[in-house]
This record gives C-alpha cells, sequence and structure tokens, in this order.
C-alpha cells in the first residue's frame, strides 16, 4: 500500500520587497518518506520550510495539511497539524537540563505545581521510541552536539509532528554521528513520519533519500525518486549548467619549491602536541583528520586565537610572536573560521560593514571614514567575489550561506595578506558556490598566495591540495603528497595507524 500525502504546497510564492524569492512552487510531502530539497543558497528552501513551519506567511497559494487547506499558518498553527522543524542552529537553553528543555513553553502541571515526575517520564518514553539512551537530566551544556540535535528532535516528536523538517542536519556531526542520526531517521520513516530533509551533501541524500526536489532561483525544476537520477544530473539541475569538473584543473606550483614561507616547529599547546610542518609559497596545504584531532588548533594557535606553550613560528624566515588575531594579521595572517556567523561576521551589522571591518583604519580620513573609499573597496570586493545581494547597507544575516562566505573573504582579501587559513571553507554551500570558492582558491594560489585548507569533506581535500597533512588526536601522523594520497591512505592515517 502507497503512502498517503500528508503535506503538499499549491503554487506557494514569497516575495520581499518587490523581489521574489518563491515563485509558484507545488510539491507534495508523503507519509513515510524522506524527501529531499536541494538547491543553491538563495534557490528558496529556506525560505519554504520557514512557510511550512510557520515563521512567515506566503504571498499567494497555499498549504494544504491532510486535505485541510490553508492561506498560511503562524508557529503555533503549524506545531498543533503535526510540522516540526528542526534547525541548523539548536534553540537549546544550556543551563537547563533535556527534560525541562523538551517542555519549555508547555510544562505540565499537577494543580498549582509542576509535575517535573511526569515530563520525565515523558521525555524518557520519546527517547526511547527514538531508540537512544540519554539522561534526561543531564544540562544542555553536559551533551555533545550530536546529543543536542537528538534533543530536538525529541522536541519535535514530543509535540506528535508527523512532518520533521531537517535542517543540513549533519554540518556539526562527525562521521558516527551521522550513522546514529540516520537510523533514528529510518526509524522514523517507518513509523509513517514525513521527513523534509535539506542538505548539499550529495552522499547523504542518495543514502537517506527516497525522493529529492530541486530548487533554482525561486523556482521549482523537477522531482524525481532517488533511484530515477544520478549526481551529475541533480548538480546540472541545481545550477542551470553543465560543471565540466567540480574542482579546477591542478598545475604545478609555480615558484621555487624551495620557497618556505612559514615553518612551525615544535608547535604545544593544551590540545596540540609537538606539531611541525612547512608552507610553501604558492601552494594549498591540507590539515585532514577526524573531528576533534586537532585540525582547527593549530591554526587558531598560529593565528594567536589559542594560547601556544612552547614552540616557533617563523614567517620569511623571521621568528614571530602571535599573542593574539591583530599580531597575525599584522604579520599578513588570515584565518577564515569554521563558524562564520559566530566568528566570522557581524550578523546585525550592514553588509559594507562586515566587508571592510578590516581595512577600516586604511579607509579612515582623520576621525572619518573616507566614503568614496569605502564605496569603492566594497563594489571592488562585489564583482571580484560576484556577491548576490540587494543593497549592501541590508544586514549580513540576509545574505545565504555562500555569499555570507564570500563576504568573509572579501574582508580579508582586502588586507593584502599572504597566507590564509580556511576551516570548512564551503561548510553548508552549495554546488554553485563551492566551484566559485574553488576557483578563487586556485587564483590565490596562483598569485604567490599561501593556504592551509581543514575540510572533513576527503573531495574537497583531494581536489583542491598540494599536500596533505594527516592528525590523529593532537599528533601529526604523516604527511601526504597529491600525487599519492587517496582517501583509504587519509583515513588510515587519521585513524592513528601508521604501518
Amino acid at each position: 500500500m502507497e503512502n498517503s500525502i500528508f503535506l503538499a504546497t499549491k503554487e506557494l510564492t514569497k516575495t520581499y520587497d518587490s523581489i521574489t524569492v518563491l515563485q509558484d512552487v507545488s510539491i507534495d510531502f508523503y507519509k513515510g518518506e524522506v524527501h529531499a530539497l536541494i538547491g543553491e543558497n538563495g534557490a528558496g528552501k529556506s525560505t519554504l520550510c520557514k512557510m511550512l513551519s510557520g515563521a512567515i506567511s506566503p504571498a499567494s497559494g497555499q498549504i494544504v495539511i491532510e486535505g485541510q487547506t490553508y492561506d498560511g499558518l503562524n508557529p503555533e498553527e503549524a506545531k498543533k497539524l503535526g510540522v516540526g522543524m528542526v534547525y541548523q542552529e539548536f534553540n537549546l537553553v544550556a543551563e537547563l537540563s533535556v527534560y525541562e528543555n523538551m517542555f519549555i513553553g508547555k510544562e505540565l502541571k499537577k494543580g498549582a505545581f509542576l509535575d517535573k515526575k511526569e515530563m520525565i517520564r515523558k521525555a524518557k518514553e520519546v527517547f526511547d521510541n527514538m531508540g537512544v539512551e540519554l539522561d534526561v537530566m543531564k544540562t544542555i551544556s553536559q551533551l555533545t552536539v550530536a546529543y543536542c540535535q537528538l534533543v530536538e528532535i525529541a522536541k519535535a516528536l514530543l509535540e506528535n509532528s508527523k512532518l520533521i523538517i531537517f535542517d543540513e542536519p549533519t554540518a556539526p556531526l562527525t562521521n558516527n554521528e551521522v550513522d546514529v542520526l540516520f537510523e533514528i531517521i529510518r526509524r522514523l520513516k517507518e513509523q509513517g513520519i514525513a521527513i523534509v530533509y535539506i542538505s548539499h551533501r550529495m552522499d547523504e541524500i542518495f543514502n537517506i533519500c527516497d525522493k529529492v526536489t530541486v530548487l533554482r532561483d525561486g523556482q521549482y525544476i523537477i522531482t524525481q525518486t532517488i533511484k530515477e537520477t544520478s549526481r551529475e544530473e541533480l548538480i546540472r539541475l541545481m545550477i542551470g549548467r553543465e560543471l565540466s569538473s567540480e574542482f579546477p584543473e591542478r598545475v604545478a606550483n609555480v615558484y621555487k619549491e624551495d620557497e618556505i614561507i612559514m615553518e612551525v616547529e615544535n608547535l604545544n599547546t593544551s590540545k596540540i602536541h609537538d606539531i611541525s610542518f612547512q608552507l610553501k609559497k604558492g601552494e594549498i596545504l591540507g590539515l585532514s583528520g577526524l573531528v576533534g584531532s586537532g585540525r582547527s588548533e593549530i591554526v587558531r594557535a598560529i593565528f594567536g586565537a589559542d594560547t601556544i606553550k612552547s614552540g616557533t613560528i617563523k614567517i620569511n624566515g623571521e621568528k614571530v610572536t602571535m599573542k593574539s588575531p591583530q599580531d597575525a594579521i599584522k604579520k599578513g595572517v588570515a584565518l577564515l573560521p569554521e563558524d562564520r556567523k559566530r566568528e566570522g561576521l557581524m550578523l546585525n551589522q550592514s553588509i559594507k560593514l562586515n566587508m571592510t571591518i578590516t581595512i577600516i583604519d586604511k579607509l579612515a580620513k582623520g576621525f572619518f571614514v573616507n566614503k568614496k573609499k569605502e564605496q569603492e573597496s566594497v563594489e571592488k570586493s562585489i564583482k571580484l567575489f560576484s556577491v548576490k545581494l540587494a543593497s549592501v547597507e541590508n544586514p549580513i544575516s540576509s545574505l545565504s550561506g555562500g555569499n555570507q562566505q564570500k563576504v568573509v573573504l572579501a574582508k580579508w582579501i582586502s588586507t593584502g595578506c599572504d597566507i590564509l587559513f580556511f576551516d570548512e571553507p564551503t561548510r553548508g554551500i552549495d554546488v554553485g558556490a563551492k566551484k566559485e570558492i574553488y576557483d578563487f582558491l586556485f587564483r590565490l594560489k596562483n598569485e604567490g598566495k599561501s593556504i592551509i585548507i581543514i575540510s572533513s569533506e576527503m573531495p574537497e581535500i583531494l581536489g583542491l591540495c598540494d599536500r596533505i597533512l594527516v592528525m590523529y588526536e593532537g599528533e601529526m601522523m604523516g604527511e601526504l603528497d597529491a600525487k599519492e594520497a587517496t582517501q583509504e591512505k587519509i583515513l588510515t592515517l587519521a585513524s592513528g595507524i601508521t604501518e
């Protein structure tokens, strides 16, 4: 017996300031199916899901839930009708327990008092049904990222959700944690729950999803079963053009083999031990390893964000001391952090300010910013990185993830830095934006910039890097040249196996 439709959208349209961000989108979501929603950043995925969860209202069109038609929903209506959402960024209170977070705003009472016992019982019941062992008395601050996500799922199930939207759910997870999440999704599917799955990771879509819908520039393109499509076809449909190659053609380093721009010797922090390596001019050096292996800690220490216990850093043969990021910036070092929203951007400030904050002193004329120079700098960055925006005065939060990352890139490139650290540069970014960033990285390389890339995506490390350093539990396990590197060799070293 075929699954029935739980929710359908009928010609949903949304506009902002006369700009149409979603136009006439009609999709059917079935009970007991995992339905992927894909498209480049800005394609309309988030807008659509926000309408389904009641966060925003459509300009026109309808939402049909179990045969009942609605012109729009508010969040409470959506929850009552069985629509739950697990956001990419968690909405949890760190100081409260798991069960308290699950019952925020809907606490159970026994007379005038909170029925703590019943809330604990129901919380345990939800996790039991998920097949997850978790002490609901623990505070959120005691949980790993993976378990925080499970709490968000449990919150949705507590609302008796019949459709759950997952927004980039695996972005912060390790491979093992992804496997646990997928097992839970399969269990929810067996229970007849409809799943909407937003992801940029093609391997996940083909692993866990039954159907896939492609959106492009706010318009519905196609819905297909996973069995009748391919990765290449989906990429073509997402971007509306063929990608001859996901990665730019690798060219030999045009600079002298012995031209060392940075040398690290016996670097030690609380999390990394005796790290030594060289970075050459015009080279892309990869840092690989499992999450928690110490990859990010290396670049954070060099950048002055983490305290160095011992070791030396040399730039152009000169010993340098990096006690703060300001010290690193003065030496021509830039860091594009993994968490761009929290560490790389000022979300409530304008796009213009985010683009120019690193060079504000150069744009100053006395106590005031030279508006002409500022405008010229911003226009140059927008053109260089093809940033899609309505106005530079809008907050940076109004941009898609890919365009936000381009702004982070722009602000550092404008400083004229020669050494750039990229920590997960394409996380949460669509295929088209990835290709643009890859092309730009190779352009920087050819200009003689020296780059270190940290990435959890193996194809990215293999496709971009000239050399790859592999980490395991804070130690350097080995070095691989691009010509000899394979996924198997990297994973072997990343597992702590050297023979």
